[in-house]
């Protein structure tokens, strides 16, 4: 693995994995309590998973999408999912929106944006991820690293972003 600078921050499984866990021990230490927690997908999905499981609650996913020009470097234009997708109950209570990280802050403004103005019975919005720049306009309640250099972060599940199914396939036949 590269080393890291102010312009690449490189993230190995483990690493993630104790930043997630990490996240959820401060989560838990604020003693807010939450009925739900709604993951972004893509990044969010592995936090809202693994938060899911350690706080033994229901996950809701929202797709979102920006960065998806050059191989995922390139920030373009916002879609947001019209439904949430959630196998029990409603969206309601307090709810802790997830993300891995917030960028430029729109993603997460507008998704707390139209949580509020779409679910009434939502009381409270909390937000979580585990690397927070700082070039954010939204600043998120929970967060494990805030970077002040705002750098690009290489994050290990990224290698399947530029791998199709027959580099896949030589990939294990090597191995």
């Amino acid at each position: 693995m590269q080393a890291s600078t102010d312009k690449d921050l490189w993230v190995s499984w483990q690493e993630y994995e104790r930043a997630i866990e990490a996240l959820a021990l401060k989560i838990h230490q604020s003693g807010w309590h939450f009925d739900l927690i709604l993951c972004l997908a893509r990044g969010g999905l592995r936090p809202g998973d693994i938060l899911s499981r350690i706080f033994n609650l229901p996950l809701a996913i929202l797709s979102t999408s920006s960065y998806r020009e050059e191989a995922g470097r390139k920030q373009g234009e916002l879609d947001i999912a019209r439904h949430i997708s959630i196998s029990k109950g409603k969206i309601a209570g307090n709810v802790l929106l997830i993300d891995d990280l917030v960028d430029s802050g729109v993603t997460l403004q507008q998704v707390h944006r139209r949580l509020n103005e779409q679910f009434p019975d939502v009381n409270d919005i909390k937000t979580a991820v585990i690397w927070y720049k700082a070039c954010s306009i939204f600043v998120p309640d929970f967060y494990l690293s805030y970077l002040q250099s705002n750098p690009w972060i290489h994050q290990p599940f990224e290698v399947y972003d530029s791998i199709d199914p027959d580099q896949l396939e030589d990939r294990l036949n090597q191995s």
